[in-house]
């Protein structure tokens, strides 16, 4: 993990601790430090400043830079960051939909959530920049409550954390309660629609969660993380094998994480509520139940989660209809009913979530191939038909004809000799390094391709000769210097307009030669008229 990501990771903790505002100023200097302007800035940091925005509460601007953050992860080449940025754009669209209706747009929140899930295909090397990603997806998917999309998501971000280098901050525990909260809603949503077997299955799955978090609870809070799995299988337990105990363990954990200085979040206490409840009444005190549930309903605002409003809603309901009390039928019969249409939107969802994941699979497959096609599987840069295919752009219609455009040629020194006293499997090892070499010694938007055998190119649209003699000549000296062989370049350099641009190739494929025939090891350059 980088120095970036690191001072990324610092700056998110003081974010979600209470000082966006200030984190949020931090993240706007460390962006404008590469050129002054925000949107050069690094990737990390970007995501840093979409969190402290959306904390303070402006959700537009922070959609705003996640586009920013987006066109960072693309130029840095970041699958998890591209992936980050644009779930983080899936949530943001997302709540501020829920804010102001004219925003809501669920096809624009699943096309990103999608394209966030298919651009992890190409793997991230960093486990905690992947974690970040895969739970941003899964926070993105349990919110449209697509538990079947969410669940491989916070499953995938707990694998992470068993990855080497992987810091022991308690994350692994944290993805764990993750599944078992999620897994606990999904149980909720399944027995307001009479889906009683398959509920259980879920709880038991839940509970399973719960504790294998309590014992792999590592970090500086892992007595937190051990009570939070705790809570969550004392909840499993309610409907199914210990009921007693559930009632009683529920109370006593949630005591348990206040003494500990921990404030549970009101959305997991609601969530507890249903479930002491159900454990009350099936261990036989109705009377407790109903107090409990009673309490809750009191206590509901309209900014709580619809599917835990309703299901405390229907626990109260059950548990008068079993006290005889006949007004709560109609109300019941009605919110069974609303229950069911609901269930029916989420499976249109996850119908058009699995349909769009499958074209987006298809067409990242596609490009892949084509990507495949104009790469040299040797060395990494282009091949012949990249080559062509950048020229091609170069030559179209609006481009300037009259645009500077510099042409270098690379040529390993002997490289003959390289295959013939050291082998051919080292002669490949050459060519990687210099290809390196030459892809590293160019701009971001110029242009390396191997022509084939030790010979490689590159354009550098806009440039003058002079810039590119400094090139070339960072080139011979950076080969020369390797210390693993002694190996060197001749370069030829030539500089012409776009429009010229087959002459230009060819007088630099004359200097290239001029520079071998004079010894090799140099750059040697073709000006315009001679």
């Amino acid at each position: 993990m980088d120095d970036v990501t690191l001072r990324a990771l610092r700056l998110l903790e003081e974010a979600q601790a209470g000082g966006a505002a200030q984190v949020l100023a931090e993240a706007v200097a460390a962006l404008r430090e590469p050129t002054g302007e925000l949107r050069d800035g690094p990737a990390a940091m970007h995501f840093v400043r979409v969190v402290a925005l959306t904390r303070l509460g402006d959700l537009r601007a922070a959609i705003t830079a996640a586009d920013l953050m987006l066109v960072a992860a693309e130029r840095e080449n970041s699958a998890g960051w591209r992936s980050c940025a644009l779930s983080l754009r899936a949530d943001r669209r997302l709540r501020l939909g829920d804010q102001d209706i004219a925003e809501y747009d669920i096809e624009a929140v699943l096309r990103d959530l999608v394209r966030a899930e298919t651009a992890l295909l190409a793997g991230e090397p960093d486990p905690v920049i992947e974690g970040n990603a895969r739970t941003g997806l899964a926070i993105g998917y349990a919110k449209l409550r697509l538990y079947e999309l969410a669940a491989p998501q916070f499953q995938a971000a707990y694998e992470t954390t068993c990855r080497p280098g992987y810091p022991d901050n308690g994350n692994r525990a944290m993805w764990l309660c993750n599944l078992a909260e999620l897994n606990l809603m999904w149980a909720l949503e399944l027995y307001q629609v009479g889906q009683v077997a398959e509920a259980e299955k879920h709880t038991t799955v839940a509970e399973e969660h719960a504790a294998r978090a309590m014992t792999e609870a590592s970090g500086p809070k892992a007595e937190v993380w051990r009570l939070s799995a705790s809570l969550f299988a004392a909840c499993a337990r309610a409907d199914r094998q210990d009921p007693a105990g559930a009632a009683e363990d529920i109370p006593r954990v949630l005591a348990s994480l206040q003494e500990h200085g921990v404030e549970q979040r009101h959305q997991e206490q609601l969530l507890c509520r249903p479930f002491h409840a159900v454990a009350l009444s099936r261990s036989g005190r109705p009377a407790e139940a109903l107090r409990v549930i009673e309490e809750a309903v009191t206590g509901l605002s309209p900014d709580n989660d619809w599917l835990i409003t309703a299901a405390l809603h229907r626990t109260h309901a059950v548990l008068l209809a079993k006290t005889g009390a006949r007004d709560a039928l109609p109300g019941l019969t009605y919110g069974d009913a609303l229950a069911e249409l609901l269930w029916r939107q989420r499976h249109r969802w996850l119908h058009a979530a699995v349909t769009m994941q499958s074209y987006d699979v298809l067409r990242w497959q596609h490009e892949r191939a084509e990507r495949a096609a104009r790469i040299d599987p040797l060395t990494g840069v282009a091949n012949r038909r990249g080559l062509d295919s950048f020229l091609e752009r170069l030559a179209t219609p609006t481009a300037a004809g009259t645009d500077p455009v510099a042409v270098l040629i690379v040529d390993v020194d002997r490289f003959k000799d390289v295959n013939d006293s050291l082998g051919h499997a080292t002669g490949d090892d050459v060519l990687r390094a210099v290809a390196q070499v030459v892809a590293a010694s160019v701009r971001r938007d110029d242009f390396v391709a191997r022509l084939g055998g030790d010979e490689f190119v590159a354009i550098l649209p806009g440039a003058d000769l002079g810039a590119a003699e400094q090139v070339a000549q960072r080139a011979v000296d950076a080969v020369a210097g390797m210390a693993v062989w002694q190996v060197t370049v001749s370069v030829g350099v030539a500089g012409g307009s776009a429009y010229t641009l087959g002459e230009t190739l060819a007088h630099a494929d004359g200097a290239m030669y001029a520079a071998k025939r004079a010894g090799g090891n140099r750059m040697g350059s073709r000006h315009p008229g001679t």
